[in-house]
């Protein structure tokens, strides 16, 4: 997709925080150092767009993004971080479940998992939520960039053969540094998109 604006909406925590559910809505979620913001602002070209904090687990609203006046982005308070109080990961769940509940435009849920990681518990029981719901679930391995090519390899064999997936349709590989991954990730989005002339 050829990126023409890309633009900070509002960020919020509940339903009278959201933006007007007028646009087709991708959501990205993962765990607090995942480098969510990193591959958001990859994807839509413009560095700094959507902040960094330096703080694992420290950012707990959900943040709007607008793309070409086309789609909306919404960014996910990372999870799993452990320092994080046990009432703030209640107060997470509680917010994204109601968000899910309530954005009927959300097409789909990005989780995102560092490909050294793998896709761990607290990923597994988002994707099952998800899926429930009828999302698209759309997986993408974060930090490709950080291990060496024969390593790489096989982290996809065995994270694809954790997930009972096929490594090169089902799971998209993703690099913020050099930008591996950004055109699969678009195409992904884009076959849920309507069809418009301007699309690429």
């Amino acid at each position: 997709m050829k990126i023409r604006s890309a633009s900070f909406i509002k960020s919020g925590t509940r339903p009278a925080h959201f933006p007007p559910a007028d646009l087709p809505e991708i959501a990205f979620a993962g765990r607090s150092n995942v480098g969510k913001s990193s591959l958001m602002n990859t994807l839509v070209q413009r560095k700094g767009l959507v902040k960094v904090s330096g703080t694992p687990g420290r950012t707990q609203l959900l943040s709007w993004f607008d793309v070409n006046q086309r789609l909306m982005l919404c960014d996910l308070p990372g999870y799993g971080f452990a320092r994080v109080p046990a009432h703030v990961r209640r107060n997470w769940g509680t917010m994204i479940d109601t968000y899910f509940a309530t954005r009927a435009n959300l097409l789909a849920l990005a989780v995102l998992t560092d490909v050294r990681r793998g896709f761990e518990d607290d990923d597994r029981q988002l994707i099952d939520a998800a899926a429930q719901l009828g999302l698209h679930v759309i997986l993408v391995a974060t930090k490709c960039d950080r291990i060496k090519p024969n390593a790489l390899f096989n982290r996809k064999a065995a994270i694809a053969k954790d997930m009972s997936l096929d490594p090169k349709r089902d799971i998209i590989w993703f690099s913020s540094k050099t930008g591996a991954g950004r055109e699969a990730l678009w195409r992904r989005i884009d076959t849920l998109l309507p069809s418009v002339d301007e699309a690429e």
